[in-house]
């Protein structure tokens, strides 16, 4: 990430508001007339017969002083509002970066690391770091280490085993009902998906890998029309991703691709509608996922 992704946002400037049209309709009403304007009276009530008309020839966003006859020309134009500048994207960039080094091992389990040196690091100001960081505690990956920074979590076997677990529990049932249902052009459809795990299974990036697979599964999961399964699904799916203490990378190159040719073998035996086949790919795919 360059650091002119986050400096690259300005204020607003401020634009001036147009003089308020009542004055001008005033001022030749009094010349007409060749009463003076006494505003003193009209406080008094003298104007509350005219009130419907000054509130039409009142202009939008005209100060309210203006509606009661008061002269406003001395007074400063109202200020617009100031556009809120979003970081938004500044956030995701560091927020990738971050899982990106979580995956690779960069950031080791048990180390606590400062938002100020990370956003040193990533060339933006330690908000949008932080900012980041609340959201991978939300997700498992950090813990908050009051004062100091966030640690990233270590995980054990047995939390992995239970992830693996919940996952199979939410989408293996998923799988097979859709093998059923769904004809066999939609699951044709889904091809350059699971190729894209290959490829990237192929690059031995962990954070490549972890972002198509969970592509290819929030895919298939999509079929369902169940919104709520995709989401919770693709939760547990990501906090199943995070590499275990001590396991640097998490797995190799070779077990990221023979997980990526579980994607085609699947997808193989769903354009087939080959039922046994995808209940016995379905158990393994789920079974080894770690």
């Amino acid at each position: 990430m360059k650091p002119s992704a986050y400096s690259a946002a300005s204020a607003a400037a401020r634009v001036p508001a147009q003089p308020g049209a009542a004055d001008a309709h005033r001022e030749r009403d009094v010349h007409r007339s060749g009463a003076p304007d006494r505003g003193g009276d009209r406080d008094r009530g003298g104007d509350r017969g005219r009130g419907g008309s000054e509130d039409r020839a009142r202009g939008a966003g005209e100060p309210v002083g203006a509606a009661r006859g008061e002269h406003t020309h001395s007074e400063p134009p109202a200020p617009r509002p100031r556009v809120v500048v979003q970081r938004s994207s500044v956030r995701g960039q560091v927020l990738d970066a971050l899982r990106t080094a979580l995956l690779s091992g960069e950031l080791r389990p048990g180390e606590v690391y400062s938002a100020p040196a990370l956003g040193e690091r990533f060339g933006v100001s330690a908000t949008p770091v932080r900012e980041a960081m609340q959201q991978l505690a939300v997700e498992g990956a950090v813990e908050v280490v009051p004062n100091r920074g966030f640690r990233v979590v270590r995980r054990g076997d047995r939390e992995l085993a239970e992830l693996a677990e919940v996952r199979a529990l939410l989408e293996a049932p998923v799988w097979l009902r859709l093998s059923r249902t769904v004809p066999a052009e939609r699951w044709a459809e889904l091809r350059p998906l699971a190729e894209s795990t290959v490829r990237a299974a192929s690059s031995g990036c962990p954070a490549t890998y972890a972002e198509a697979d969970r592509a290819f599964h929030r895919a298939v999961l999509a079929l369902a029309g169940n919104e709520q399964l995709v989401a919770i699904a693709g939760d547990v799916h990501r906090r199943a991703q995070w590499p275990p203490a001590g396991a640097g990378a998490g797995r190799g190159r070779a077990g990221l691709i023979a997980d990526a040719h579980e994607h085609t073998a699947l997808l193989d035996a769903l354009i087939a509608g080959d039922q046994e086949l995808v209940r016995a790919l379905v158990g393994e795919h789920f079974t080894a996922a770690r």
